[in-house]
């Protein structure tokens, strides 16, 4: 089994199976063992095959007398994943890609190497391919051009304008970065940098966040001795202002109403310097599970994890200084990282996330104390489930206004992502980060005072 016939096998339980692909190859890395090289190969190939689905599949369809759904799906995805390496990976020399595709069709089925041959030798032949102009045709043009479905193309050059979309498209193609947020209870950012130095990792402090450091490689984080000694944990310098934004203070309580995996959450208690008490939900028991074990690595003892759909436990939960509903969403902000949403996802799908988060923003709301503060929070770009979800809450709930995030955040946040509303609205390509939306709300009393 090398890196192409096992990327092969991945592609096909995602295109049969409907497997994600982070699952479809952790799978695949349990049941065999490569070298670090060949998994590295194996994953950019698998990622970037799916990332860029639909260009690839207009790249193949004219030298095919048939429609590439009609294929086997090994032939299908052999095909894909070879277009991939000829158009993306400057590294592999075409010739050398289509020798392998030849050779793994032999051993599936001998008779349909020629075909595989022909096929991928016309599509290098045919040069680099002709997208539809930009003038007559913009939508489809950078559908194909950044690979991301027409219609979510054509829904964020409404919200955004053409040239932002097709920024926040590209953007979306880039490699993420890893980043970590260290523990300030147990280590300082030069401590674990130092750490991280002695042990051959390069990296540097975050420019959006004060607790966050940025990886210059990619690395087996579980290895590195700073986690494991809870040092550190995993997260997205977006998703790091999202605690700042809540501003948690020693002896608070707060609900963080969908919890898992435990990032937010636990970035609140170390804010608060562990002290005071954080009612973590989450309706799925093993990902309360997972908020367990990053609490119990981190050291931490003020976060008390409970499972259950939140509008079912609000009512024996009481009030709070502060509730964060990182709400679920569509994910678009996280595109880069999981290139399935954007071809799993449809308008219908944004529209009925968008009536779970205006029920749960509203229900959350009555847990908050008067005085109290309400941040609302979402890993997506999409205005239905960012802006109309508070502008609807400010229109029925007139105890609730809107707090500017001027004092918590970076002036480097304010100032490219702020919103004159007071909302932030982080897009992937300001800082080569997650896409985040954050708005932070405070409850007036009953006279709105």
């Amino acid at each position: 089994m090398n890196a192409r016939e096992l990327a092969l096998q991945v592609l096909i339980a995602i295109d049969d199976q409907s497997a994600y692909s982070n699952l479809a190859l952790q799978s695949a890395f349990s049941r065999h063992s490569l070298p670090a090289n060949d998994k590295g190969l194996v994953t950019e190939i698998v990622y970037g095959t799916v990332q860029r689905s639909n260009t690839i599949d207009y790249r193949l369809q004219p030298f095919l007398k048939q429609p590439l759904h009609r294929l086997d799906s090994w032939v299908r995805n052999l095909l894909r994943l070879t277009v991939y390496q000829i158009d993306y990976l400057e590294r592999v020399p075409a010739f050398a890609a289509i020798h392998e595709a030849v050779e793994i069709a032999k051993r599936r089925n001998a008779r349909l190497s020629g075909f595989m041959n022909a096929v991928l030798r016309n599509v290098v032949r045919s040069g680099k391919p002709n997208f539809p102009s930009l003038e007559k045709d913009p939508i489809r043009h950078y559908s194909l051009l950044h690979s991301h479905p027409e219609w979510l193309v054509k829904e964020w050059s409404d919200q955004y304008g053409l040239d932002e979309t097709a920024a926040i498209c590209e953007a979306n193609n880039d490699r993420p970065s890893l980043s970590l947020r260290v523990n300030r209870l147990r280590a300082s950012i030069e401590e674990v940098l130092s750490a991280l130095k002695a042990g051959g990792v390069n990296a540097h402090p975050s420019l959006l966040c004060p607790e966050g450091i940025v990886l210059e490689a990619g690395v087996d984080v579980a290895k590195l001795g700073a986690f494991r000694d809870g040092l550190c944990t995993v997260q997205d310098e977006s998703s790091m202002l999202v605690a700042r934004c809540v501003d948690p203070k020693p002896g608070m309580r707060i609900l963080d109403a969908c919890a898992a995996p435990g990032g937010k959450t636990t970035h609140l208690a170390e804010c608060m310097e562990d002290q005071g008490e954080i009612v973590a939900a989450d309706i799925h028991e093993h990902k309360v599970g997972l908020i367990r074990n990053a609490t119990a690595r981190l050291g931490l003892s003020s976060i008390q994890p409970v499972t259950g759909d939140i509008r079912e436990l609000l009512p024996t939960l009481g009030e709070f200084d502060a509730v964060l509903l990182d709400a679920p969403c569509s994910g678009f902000g996280v595109i880069r990282r999981k290139p399935d949403i954007k071809w799993r996802k449809s308008p219908e799908n944004v529209a009925e996330i968008q009536e779970i988060q205006q029920d749960l923003i509203l229900r959350v709301a009555d847990a908050v104390k008067p005085g109290g503060v309400l941040v609302y929070s979402t890993c997506t770009i999409e205005r239905k489930e960012n802006d109309e979800i508070i502008r609807t809450l400010l229109e029925k709930r007139v105890d609730f206004q809107i707090e500017p995030l001027d004092k918590l955040l970076p002036d480097v946040v304010r100032k490219r992502s702020g919103a004159p509303e007071g909302w932030v609205q982080v897009l992937p390509h300001h800082f080569g980060t997650d896409g985040f939306f954050i708005c932070r709300l405070r409850k007036m009393s009953a006279t709105g005072r």
